[in-house]
Formats: C-alpha cells, sequence, structure tokens
C-alpha cells in the first residue's frame, strides 16, 4: 500500500547521522511540524539539525488527503463543546495562520496548490443535526460557512455546510521543497536514523540514536506521537488507522472537498494530472490495532467507490495514521510543565497540515521568544485540560482492556503450520508470545510483545504489519519500527524462507 504522494515523489535520500556533532535545537522527525519547525529556526539564525527514523514524509504526511482546510469534519462542534466558542476561534486563528504560512510558501516557490471549497456534507437524514451543528459553531467562530439544504454529488447527500476558498497540495512536493530549503539555511537532515532516548547531561541533552549520539540544548519532538514516555502523552492520545485509494474514472471528478458528517467517513477530494483529474476517496478508519479485519476496512472504500462511481480504476491505496487528543485541542509546548529544553507538538486529530504549520509557528515563537498570539490554547499544559480527564479514563480504559484481552488469547499453544501468503498469527510458544507472518514468500517469527508498553500485538492484514493495540505502535514484518511511541524493535526469532 503505497502513497499517491510517495509514488510520485522525486525526494533525494539523505545519509544516516555521523556521531558528535552538537546543535543548539535538535528536531525529531521529518513531516510537516518538523521541517517548517526547523525552517523557523534556521531562518532566525538558530543552529539546527533533523533526524528522521525512515525517510522524510514517509509517516502521517505522506499519507495525508492534502487538505488544508479551516472546516474541518464535525471538529468545530467537538471543540466548543468541551471548550466553549473562544477556544473555537482560537483554534481556527491558529489554523489559519498554518494555513496562510503553507500557502504562501507554495505560492512564492510556484508549488502548484488548487483553492476549492469545503463541504461537511450530511450521508444520511441523521446526520443533518451535525451539520447543522458544525455551521452554528463555525459561524458563531467567525467563519464564514454556508448551510446548505442540496448538493449536486453522484453519491447520497441531504445537505451540507460549506467553506469556499479552501485548498489542497500534493504535501510530498510540498516537503521535498521544505527539506530543500531547511538544507539551503545549512540545517543537515539525517535520514535512517532512529532517536531511541534523550536524557540531559552536563547542563544539555544527549540525543541517543541508533547510529550514535548528538547533543544539543533543546530537543522538539515531532513525531506524530511523542516517541518519550515521561509526560504520559501516550495516554492523552487515541492513535487511529484510515485508509486512502486514488482513482481514474470515467465521468467527472467532483471539484469541491468533501468529508462526511458520521460514520463511516467518507472524504473525498480531486488530484490534477497530465492525463486527467484523479478522484481521491479516504475513510474507514479504526483504532491502531483494534481490528482482525483491516483489509475489510480498506476494501469497504473501494466498494463504496465503486457502487457511486461506476468504472472506477484503483490506481493507488494507502493508509495513514493520526492522533486524536482526548481534550480535542492539539498539544503543543513543553514535555514535562516548566521545561523548555524537550518540546511536543501531537494530537492533530486528522487535521495536520493546517495544524503541524500552526504547531510550528507556536514551537519556533517559543523558542525564539516570540509566540503567536493563540499559542495558550494550544498548551500542552493548559487548565482546562482537567475538563479532559473523563475522556481520558475513557480511552484508558479501553487501552487496560485491550492489554488484558491480548494476554487472555495466549492461553493456548502454537500451530505447527506456516502462514499463508501476506498473513500473520499470534500463537504462545511456551510462556512467550510470537508473532508469525509470511510476506513476499519469507516466513518470519518475532517477538509479539510490544517493547513500549508490553501490548500483545495483532496482524494488520491491509498493510502487513504487527500493530500494538494500545498506543498504536506498529512493526513491519520483520520487527522494525514503524510507527512510536515504541522506539525499539521486535526480537527476531527466526526466519523460514519458503521459496528454498
Amino acid at each position: 500500500m503505497t502513497s499517491l504522494w510517495l509514488n510520485d515523489a522525486q525526494v533525494p535520500a539523505r545519509l544516516r547521522l555521523t556521531p558528535g556533532s552538537h546543535y543548539d535545537t535538535v528536531v525529531v522527525g521529518a513531516g510537516i511540524t518538523g521541517l517548517v519547525t526547523a525552517l523557523l529556526l534556521a531562518q532566525s539564525g538558530v543552529d539546527v539539525a533533523v533526524v528522521e527514523g525512515r525517510r522524510v514524509g514517509v509517516g502521517t504526511t505522506g499519507g495525508t488527503t492534502g487538505k488544508l482546510s479551516l472546516l474541518q469534519g464535525t471538529r468545530a462542534q467537538s471543540i466548543a463543546g468541551q471548550h466553549g466558542i473562544g477556544v473555537l476561534a482560537e483554534y481556527i486563528a491558529a489554523n489559519r495562520d498554518g494555513q496562510d504560512w503553507l500557502l504562501r510558501f507554495c505560492d512564492e516557490r510556484g508549488i502548484a496548490n488548487q483553492r476549492s471549497t469545503a463541504v461537511t456534507y450530511a450521508q444520511t437524514e441523521r446526520e443533518k443535526q451535525a451539520v447543522r451543528a458544525e455551521f452554528e459553531a463555525t459561524t458563531a467562530a467567525g467563519l464564514p460557512t454556508e448551510l446548505i439544504d442540496e448538493l449536486d454529488t453522484p453519491f447520497p447527500a441531504y445537505g451540507g455546510v460549506r467553506l469556499g476558498e479552501q485548498a489542497q497540495i500534493d504535501p510530498m512536493t510540498v516537503l521535498a521543497a521544505l527539506a530543500a530549503e531547511v538544507e539551503a539555511h545549512t540545517a543537515p537532515i539525517y535520514e535512517s536514523t532512529r532517536v531511541q532516548a534523550v536524557h540531559g547531561s552536563g547542563g544539555e541533552l544527549v540525543v541517543q540514536t541508533e547510529h550514535g549520539d548528538l547533543t544539543a540544548r533543546t530537543v522538539v519532538l515531532a513525531t506524530g506521537t511523542p516517541i518519550l514516555d515521561r509526560g504520559g502523552f501516550f495516554a492523552r492520545l487515541t492513535a487511529q488507522r484510515s485508509y486512502l485509494a486514488a482513482f481514474r474514472v470515467p465521468g467527472p471528478v467532483p471539484h469541491d472537498m468533501y468529508i462526511s458528517a458520521g460514520q463511516p467517513i467518507r472524504s473525498l477530494r480531486y488530484h490534477p494530472t497530465p492525463e486527467g483529474d484523479l478522484l481521491l476517496v479516504g475513510g474507514s478508519g479504526h483504532a491502531v490495532g483494534r481490528t482482525d479485519a483491516a483489509a475489510a476496512h480498506a476494501d469497504a472504500l473501494l466498494d463504496w467507490t465503486a457502487a457511486w462511481f461506476p468504472g472506477a480504476e484503483v490506481l493507488h491505496r494507502w493508509s495513514a495514521q493520526d492522533y486524536h487528543p482526548v481534550g480535542e485541542l492539539p498539544y503543543v509546548g513543553p514535555l514535562l510543565p516548566g521545561h523548555d529544553d524537550i518540546l511536543v507538538a501531537t494530537g492533530y486529530a486528522k487535521w495536520g497540515l493546517t495544524n503541524g504549520v500552526a504547531a510550528a509557528l507556536a514551537l519556533a515563537g517559543r523558542l525564539t521568544g516570540k509566540p503567536p498570539l493563540w499559542a495558550a490554547t494550544f498548551a500542552t499544559w493548559r487548565p482546562a485540560e482537567l475538563r479532559s480527564l473523563l475522556s481520558g479514563a475513557r480511552a484508558n480504559t479501553a487501552v487496560a482492556q485491550q492489554l488484558s484481552t491480548g494476554w487472555l488469547r495466549m492461553v493456548g499453544g502454537g500451530s505447527a503450520t506456516v502462514p499463508e501468503e501476506g498473513c500473520g498469527r499470534v500463537e504462545r510458544h511456551g510462556l512467550v508470545p510470537s508473532g508469525i507472518c509470511t510476506v513476499d514468500g519469507v516466513t518470519t517469527e518475532v517477538s509479539a510483545i510490544c517493547p513500549h508498553l508490553y501490548g500483545i500485538l495483532r496482524w494488520n492484514d491491509a498493510e502487513r504489519s504487527w500493530d500494538c493495540p494500545l498506543h498504536g505502535s506498529r512493526f513491519a514484518p520483520d520487527g522494525a519500527v514503524l510507527e512510536g511511541p515504541a522506539t525499539k524493535p521486535l526480537t527476531r526469532r527466526s526466519v523460514l524462507r519458503e521459496d528454498i
């Protein structure tokens, strides 16, 4: 499952870390937040470096739909319901600043982007109430949204709320330009270098990676979810997986950006190519590792598209991981209260292009002494977080259930059969849970215990990965880390090549 953006991207590979260097600031993660933060700091004269565990953009940014919108499904009513209209207005202001910055960056460098109308629509009569609630929340917060009774769409729609002059981009083209601009300011980007720990030593921070250490005065964690457990952000987020596909369709492609107001989510946009417009459809999400049928979620997206766009041809299929904050607002600021040496940015709830740039503006502003006016709304340790305790308790009750259920499944023994191609299973060998899978003719056995907080992994049959149902860590068939908060690979136990 390779993203349309990653498939077409011409992003050069970069060298891994040469240990021993010192920087004012080390940014961990080369997605939208990490690269914009690094660029802003470099432009301000800060000695900065970026360290990326895999490649630029291969995480969430490279899997996004590429929408830059201030109308974000039903986010406005969720935020207003928990924090009030005033806080929602601040959230919108932050996203507007993020949107403006990114579009200005694109326009100044001739990077293609399309202005488009965003629509949150009702896919059933029942969802009309959510559409109206979104209209009321957004207008109260100052957005010039419109409530419409009818939509001209090939799929069922029972009205919606819309906002004009929003935008869409190819995220990898933007990341390639950002990375080049960061390096043009003499700030290095190290790839294939996974950060495993950060600790203090002699008044500075030691950043421990798989290829050796470097030191810094400040570290920014722009890794989707923070890879350091202190601060407990893993317990304040729910990791979510969603699916996307790009289609060539025989007829016209809608040019507005659509997202449904209810479940299952259906998100649509177009993507221009020299051969004609493609249709991008996303949705069918679920909590990471909490399904035994990920492929069924991905296939549901294809079935829906085939039903409403007859003759649609699948060109690319992929997925992305996002983190939903229990308090509904992103967390941007110190990892621990009162300590500015390690900063984090997380919890964008699937709207990372605007929120991610806003987070970068807040992080760079904090470090240079010029924070934006709305920065306190994104604070990691804001007093209003107390109101999120109930949501956090629910989220962590689900985590505890997943932990106990996973271990209880281990009461049985193993199997003598080798999994079929693309399949995997967890079984117990003695007292040790093992994950066995067959991918590309190679059968591999690894530890089935997540090294983060010891959850029992599940096989993801859509993406051929081992996923943790606790906090969303994901691993390749051979045990390599794909997503945090885990930073160490799974222990490999054996490899059997079926084709030998």
